[in-house]
């Protein structure tokens, strides 16, 4: 080998060498995909939250993928569970940062949980969109707006006093008892604003009740309830207890309407409660299947095609949670967390599933939320509430 080639074959090593390290220091860039964390409920008390959101996060990272991804480049969604736990929300994200080195998060479905998640994203200067958790605080602590937290849902004031409004004017309730899990703060939210607004159009709230998380038996707190003889209870809780509760009410002969928020939106509700029990129950939501925007259809088919089941508002909402991230990174053109963040704040006029999102100063969608009622084990769409 001449002197001549041995210098050319040297210096392209060393070119060779010195690309690799510089890809190498580039990180998440420069990977060949874009990696998102899920931190989300995938066993535990609200499993079938958690599963419904991941599903819909993965459709949508499957349709986009199939287009070509983003940036020339394919979404990869690695998913944490966080057992449905505050504890294990920290944990499950500080997994998906620092070792799984995701660009931005999805989740948690329960504000508890995303409450407990924030400051470790915050810490890490890492953006996430919470798919479901309605409380305020998620995005607003202490009047200062979190930097790096989003939702895609709409929050507790909001919820609570639609279905406030649907009490008073669809129902023409004059009484209310609320009854609220005491372990929740997205509980605790729906219940505030949910009185707030009852009182504020004239109701009176005759009685206020709590239980945890993993409670049975509600027949002695209810019987203290049916007593009060109110035109509606408030009940804004998880499936879990809901649904017990809901079925030891009607077994104690109470037969006015439940109420409730969208944490009743599970198939597990009607297994629990049994579906005439339901009947006379109503919950506010983020969508229904029914809606016959295209969108909307368009959604349904692919999630009953690729699930075989009919997607609820939480797999909704974890699918537009993803269209919203990827929105963000093609107008930021770049993958970089910091400039992930810049460009969601200016989320405006998207289009996605559960309606047209632009997002507030504070973080959080403009946008209209239904009622549903159940008959017979069925929800039912019954009207729509804009902002």
């Amino acid at each position: 080998m001449s002197k001549k080639w041995r210098t050319f074959l040297g210096l392209a090593v060393a070119l060779t060498m010195l690309t690799g390290l510089v890809a190498g220091c580039g990180g998440q860039t420069e990977s060949k995909d874009i990696k998102v964390g899920g931190n989300l409920e995938l066993t535990g008390g609200i499993a079938t939250f958690g599963q419904s959101t991941a599903n819909g996060i993965k459709l949508a990272f499957k349709e986009i993928n199939a287009a070509g991804g983003v940036l020339g480049k394919q979404l990869t969604f690695i998913a944490a569970d966080n057992k449905s736990e505050p504890s294990e929300s920290t944990n499950a994200i500080t997994k998906l940062i620092t070792q799984d080195k995701v660009v931005a998060v999805l989740g948690a479905v329960a504000s508890s949980n995303t409450l407990a998640a924030s400051q470790v994203a915050h810490d890490n200067k890492i953006p996430f969109i919470s798919t479901s958790s309605t409380n305020p605080k998620v995005t607003v602590d202490g009047g200062k707006v979190k930097e790096y937290a989003y939702r895609i849902c709409f929050i507790d004031p909001f919820q609570g006093t639609v279905m406030a409004n649907f009490a008073t004017n669809s129902l023409k309730a004059k009484t209310a008892a609320v009854y609220i899990d005491n372990s929740s703060d997205y509980s605790k939210g729906l219940a505030q604003f949910f009185e707030e607004a009852f009182v504020k159009n004239g109701g009176k709230i005759v009685a206020k009740e709590a239980f945890l998380q993993k409670d049975q038996d509600f027949k002695a707190t209810l019987t203290k309830i049916k007593a009060t003889n109110p035109d509606v209870i408030f009940i804004p809780g998880y499936y879990e207890e809901v649904g017990k509760i809901v079925k030891q009410a009607r077994e104690l002969g109470i037969t006015v309407p439940l109420l409730g928020g969208d944490g009743w939106d599970s198939p597990k509700l009607v297994e629990i409660a049994g579906a005439a029990a339901l009947n006379n129950g109503y919950f506010s939501n983020h969508y229904s299947p029914e809606d016959k925007d295209p969108r909307v259809t368009k959604f349904v088919e692919a999630y009953k095609k690729e699930y075989g089941q009919v997607p609820d508002a939480l797999a909704a909402l974890g699918y537009d949670a993803a269209l919203m991230l990827v929105d963000a990174i093609k107008r930021a053109n770049s993958a970089e967390p910091g400039k992930i963040k810049d460009a969601l704040a200016q989320t405006k006029n998207l289009q996605v599933v559960t309606g047209v999102v632009s997002l507030d100063a504070n973080h959080n969608p403009v946008k209209s939320a239904v009622v549903i009622e159940m008959k017979d084990g069925k929800q039912t769409f019954k009207e729509k509430v804009n902002p």
